[in-house]
């Protein structure tokens, strides 16, 4: 029996690199807006620039999670080829990891876009593989889903690890501060 049944609609902050736009785009379109599987919440176009003034890594993780993670409660990684070296991604996926007073760390989950499926166990970025070790790890790296129950079903694995395998999140990596 799918989790899909027992779960509430999670709000999931999606990371990705923006040569990917299109495949994201109709992901959200997907699993959001037909689907309603989850609800997408992103940074999106407005990460063009450098949008935290700062080289202090404690105070860039704080800033991502008050301004665009703190509703959110699991953040999903859709990995192109190129995400592994997008310092973005990095930042968002480190803010994810953190808790702070006002939000918990969200629960992670890492997802092979189409275009990249040749490249599937190949490379992620380097803060998920951190993070990732089959079933034992805070994460979970999978293929592009197949249907909205898979997809609900990850997203709850995700959910459930913030508590779970709270033990196990690690964020101990310093910021990636260039594009690879």
């Amino acid at each position: 029996m799918s989790l899909l049944a027992a779960k509430t609609r999670r709000k999931c902050f999606v990371s990705y690199h923006h040569d990917d736009e299109d495949e994201v785009q109709d992901f959200i379109q997907k699993f959001d807006h037909e689907q309603d599987v989850l609800i997408a919440r992103g940074i999106g176009a407005s990460m063009a620039g450098d949008i935290i003034n700062s080289d202090n890594d404690d105070y860039i993780k704080l800033k991502i999670r008050e301004k665009y993670l703190r509703d959110t409660t699991v953040t999903i990684v859709l990995v192109g080829k190129k995400t592994w070296g997008r310092k973005f991604v990095d930042w968002e996926i480190a803010a994810s990891l953190r808790n702070t007073a006002s939000a918990s760390a969200s629960g992670l989950l890492a997802i092979t876009l189409p275009s990249a499926v040749a490249y599937y166990d190949k490379q992620l970025p380097a803060r998920v593989a951190d993070n990732v070790d089959g079933e034992n790890g805070y994460a979970r790296w999978w293929r592009y889903p197949s249907s909205t129950d898979t997809l609900g079903d990850l997203i709850e694995i995700a959910y459930d690890a913030r508590k779970s395998k709270a033990d196990l999140r690690d964020n101990t990596r310093s910021l990636r501060s260039s594009n690879a």
